[in-house]
């Protein structure tokens, strides 16, 4: 099940240095589990916990329970909502960088 999500859940959730590298690290990785992600982190399994917590809060990542272990993963259509914010940004800087590359070509012949 693909959860939609706002601009602004997504933009918090990575907003925090340690949960935007623990997301880095799952993306890194096919699958993850938490023992993994603290190991070699200086994060506690807790915050790890944590951060995992609200990165799934985000639709960013997805959990698969096996056994005793939990595997993450990231969930690539969760950044979805931030796509879609910066494209409509890209429309405003892909006009003002032809306008500045016009008035390049003019001031050099």
């Amino acid at each position: 099940m693909v959860v939609t999500t706002d601009i602004s859940t997504v933009i918090r959730a990575l907003a925090d240095p340690t949960r935007r590298t623990v997301f880095e690290r799952i993306a890194k990785s096919k699958e993850i589990t938490v023992v993994e992600l603290t190991r070699g982190s200086g994060v506690t399994q807790g915050a790890i916990s944590q951060h995992l917590k609200s990165l799934k809060h985000a639709g960013l990542v997805n959990e698969r329970p096996e056994g005793r272990n939990v595997y993450y993963r990231v969930q690539p259509q969760g950044l979805q909502p931030l796509f879609d914010w910066m494209s409509y940004y890209s429309e405003f800087w892909d006009e003002r960088l032809d306008n500045l590359r016009d008035l390049l070509k003019e001031m050099d012949p």
